[in-house]
């Protein structure tokens, strides 16, 4: 059909949606449903679905209401709640009546789920009211003792009943159940260690204490603990937690056998555990597991065992395999990875044969997957905020665990940046699973044909038959593997095992501190022969920079259009063997630009090349390959919100100029979501960098390279400066300020060009420090990046090549330098546009006009004018 023409036909729905159709996945056999669905609006999805909340409120879920759904037998259209760029997202949330209201509710984090406390008119009910209550429930517990048959109370529940200290020494429980197993005292008033302990200590057989949410302990817990345990030899479990004195009664306890109802005798019989078949001992505090009750002597028939949560610290991994090993119906374990068994979930399987599912997952899939951590009972990731944070802080925090992305795309080119968007309250609901029953995609429909009237929608359908009532989920990770870091990708949405990222984070420190260079480079006197003398004549120069084509005008130059009479190629294509092929250029020829000089302008090769160099320094900020490093980078944002540090990160596109695609955010789950946008570095964020009348700013150096073999480079001395247009700022709303918190305006944003005279004499008067130092560790520092790609990637010499890049360099609030980035063929409008006052020599005047003529000068003729040797 012709472009622009309206939509009528299913055919013509075909051709001009073909590629979109085989992008989505969607089955063929539905496409001429969609294409129904779509012109006729029809959005049923609400007569086959039904959404659950659950969590208390603070999450939802999709069921299927129908009575069945075969797969890949409807399609149903989900509508796009919310569509943005992101740096567009907080005003849109600020501006746009009723979208934060919307999202919020959308999100669950429209209510306030810390509420206040209860109001005192309860907690200041009458003393005696309070003591009746007690003592009707004792006779409660008597009488009930009686008619089951049972010559006294075991098990004691004084739950949430006001009982302070003295209400407790009136009672005289010990003398009233002289054989109590369990008591509860969860939620009094209870104050006093001393009486506490005192009162606890006369129950001469009791196995069980609860005393949680009572000030005594959440005043001096661990006091009380040891207090209680010096007058209760026989006590195992106290709040939940294992004891050290731990035996077959909490064992039994946590395998279900003893409870309320059948609280045990104060003489346990030998063979209680014989049958116990499922054991979960999660989160007990068991700083030692072996011990005579815990044996397959007394559990035989075990074959569920949850160890999960607990430190094990006083037991080796091969002792732990060993006694796990000697279980003979053992075939289920939870376990966290890494952990007390081990690093691997692999060496887990491989020392326990017997297991058939680790962590709720069937062994031959783990082991087939070659995943390290496996997990199947993965906590959501629920968001939090303060009771007084406002809607659009609250939703900007939660909205990576909804978003999806796409990117506009015509024939000619592709966008810069990504469209984020939040599928309806339906779509929203659909949770994760790694075996999901529907699939999702999203889809442009086009009714007039083109991109012009596109509209976005999200398609749903089943992939699995799905029976009334089941969760409808979908894999919020479709097509990505354990080779692009699937399980640590998970921890967008899910609460991880943070020991294992800790772990990688620690092995990735140790790794980088052991490094260094591996020799010392020593300055070097120019080496490099003049092109100018060499060749004896003029040196004709080929370019498609327009600013070397208008400003280099010395009579030693002179330009040409065909590449091939050229002696010099300046250019900003990568010239590569099909370049040279294409445009004849030859390997005698001189070209701006060294060989592998990937390792320097692509920005993970640039912090591979400093590390490997170097190992840690403190002029390059930590830096992580989010395609590679992932899980180191997690383990780092772990430790820092452990230690209560600065979790500020910056994103930055492993290619990209002009910020594009950069991101500034504290949120993890943003950071790890921000990959679906293509390859990116993340480097910690300088918080606190050195201000220019309360303004970012950073600067931009230009280095010459003659020579990686030996090292000759070269500092001109015009540099410039580049100011954020507005005040510095760390409030979350700042962080989507573009003019805040960057400071490359020429494409976008107020340009304020400031003479770098005037800031360097400004910056040294507003902080008393002295220019010449501050460039002295500038200097050194740009020395050294270029040593350590000379070091770690030597292959980069190349006697025909000449090269000037662009620094770009941040100072902290102590002035010391950052390196930002390293970039080819910079962009130097401002050095030929402006003169500048040499502040690091006599004052001299170095003409804009004159930049080039410099800069062929120093790299071709041997010169060096308005230059520095480094």
């Amino acid at each position: 059909m012709a472009d622009g023409k309206r939509i009528q036909t299913f055919e013509d729905f075909v051709e001009v949606h073909g590629l979109l159709l085989t992008a989505s996945g969607l089955p063929q056999s539905l496409h001429r449903q969609l294409f129904l669905k779509l012109t006729s609006e029809t959005f049923d999805g609400g007569a086959h679905f039904q959404v659950e909340p659950f969590e208390d409120g603070r999450c939802r879920r999709l069921v299927l209401s129908s009575d069945f759904m075969a797969k890949e037998s409807h399609v149903f259209l989900v509508d796009h709640a919310w569509t943005f760029r992101l740096s567009d997202a907080y005003k849109q949330l600020l501006e746009v009546p009723g979208l934060a209201e919307r999202m919020a509710s959308l999100m669950c984090v429209d209510i306030d789920m810390n509420l206040d406390e209860e109001g005192e008119d309860y907690s200041k009910s009458n003393d005696d009211e309070a003591k009746q209550g007690v003592w009707e429930l004792l006779e409660s517990e008597v009488r009930g003792a009686k008619e089951k048959g049972n010559d006294s109370v075991r098990w004691l529940e004084l739950e949430d009943l006001q009982i302070n200290d003295d209400t407790l020494l009136s009672l005289d429980l010990p003398t009233k159940f002289p054989d109590l197993l369990a008591l509860s005292l969860t939620g009094n008033k209870l104050r006093n260690v001393d009486v506490v302990a005192q009162e606890v200590a006369k129950f001469k057989h009791l196995r069980a204490l609860w005393l949680n949410d009572n000030p005594v302990a959440e005043n001096c817990d661990e006091n009380l603990l040891q207090k209680v345990l010096e007058g209760s030899s026989n006590l195992e479990i106290y709040n939940s937690r294992f004891t050290l004195n731990y035996s077959k009664w909490a064992l039994g306890f946590c395998g279900d056998v003893y409870e309320k109802d059948n609280p045990g005798s104060i003489y346990p019989a030998d063979h209680t555990l014989q049958c116990l078949t499922r054991l979960d001992l999660s989160s007990r505090c068991i700083h030692n597991l072996i011990n005579k009750a815990f044996s397959p002597v007394e559990l035989p028939s075990l074959s569920y065992l949850n160890l999960r949560g607990n430190p094990l610290e006083q037991n080796s991994v091969g002792d732990l395999l060993k006694v796990l090993k000697e279980f003979p119906c053992l075939s289920s374990l939870e376990v966290d990875i890494p952990g007390p068994l081990g690093e691997k979930a692999s060496d887990i399987i491989k020392s326990l044969p017997n297991l058939k599912t680790l962590n709720g997952i069937d062994v031959a899939k783990i082991l087939n997957s070659g995943k390290h951590v496996i997990d199947s009972m993965l906590l959501p990731r629920l968001p939090e905020w303060a009771p007084e944070e406002p809607l659009p802080d609250r939703v900007i925090n939660a909205m990576w665990q909804y978003l999806m992305t796409y990117r506009l795309a015509d024939e000619e080119k592709i966008d810069e940046t990504s469209v984020w968007y939040v599928m309806d309250e339906l779509g929203s609901v659909l949770r994760h699973s790694d075996e999901p029953n529907f699939s999702v995609a999203p889809f442009l429909f086009m009714p007039e044909g083109n991109l012009t009237s596109a509209i976005s929608f999200t398609l749903l359908w089943p992939i699995h038959n799905v029976q009334k009532g089941d969760e409808c989920t979908r894999d919020y990770l479709f097509g990505i593997g354990e080779d692009k870091q699937r399980s640590a990708r998970l921890t967008a949405w899910f609460h991880t095992p943070q020991n294992y990222f800790v772990n990688e984070y620690e092995k990735h420190i140790r790794n980088l501190r052991w490094k260094a260079l591996a020799s010392s480079i020593s300055q070097t006197t120019s080496n490099t022969e003049g092109l100018h003398q060499s060749k004896g004549g003029i040196l004709h120069v080929y370019t498609d920079n327009p600013q070397v084509e208008e400003f280099l005008n010395r009579p030693e130059f002179i330009m040409t259009s065909d590449p091939k009479e050229a002696d010099i190629i300046w250019t900003s294509m990568q010239i590569d063997e099909e370049t040279r092929k294409a445009t004849g250029i030859t390997d005698q020829q001189y070209v701006n630009q060294f060989p592998f000089e990937a390792c320097l302008v692509m920005k993970h090769h640039l912090a591979e090349t400093v590390e490997k160099a170097h190992g840690c320094t403190e002029w390059l900020q930590p830096t992580y390959n989010l395609e590679t490093h992932l899980s180191q980078l997690i383990g780092d944002y772990f430790v820092r919100k452990r230690d209560g540090l600065n979790n500020l990160w910056i994103l930055k596109p492993w290619n990209m100029a002009r910020t594009i695609d950069t991101t500034v955010t504290d949120n993890l789950s943003s950071i790890i979501r921000l990959m679906e946008t293509g390859p990116k570095i993340c480097q910690k964020y300088i918080e606190h960098p050195a201000l220019f009348n309360g303004k970012k700013f950073d600067l931009r150096y230009i280095v010459l390279v003659r020579s990686m073999k030996p090292l000759e480079i070269f500092l001109a001395d015009s540099f410039w400066v580049r100011l954020a247009n507005n005040p510095y700022s760390l409030e979350k709303k700042s962080l989507f300020e573009y003019e805040t918190h960057f400071t490359v305006m020429n494409y976008r944003g107020r340009l304020n060009h400031k003479n770098i005279a005037d800031f360097v004499k400004e910056f040294e008067q507003e902080h008393n420090v002295k220019w010449l130092d501050i460039h002295s560790t500038v200097r050194s520092m740009i020395r050294s990046v270029f040593e350590s790609a000379a070091v770690v990637h030597p292959e980069m010499h190349s006697p025909f090549s000449r090269a000037m890049y662009g620094l770009d360099v941040m100072l902290d609030s102590s002035f010391q330098p950052k390196l930002l980035e390293v970039t080819y063929c910079p962009d130097c409008n401002r050095a030929c546009k402006y003169d500048v006052e040499n502040v690091l020599g006599d004052g001299e005047v170095v003409k804009g006009q004159e930049f080039y003529n410099y800069v062929f000068g120093c790299l071709f003729l041997n010169e060096t004018t308005h230059v520095t040797p480094l």
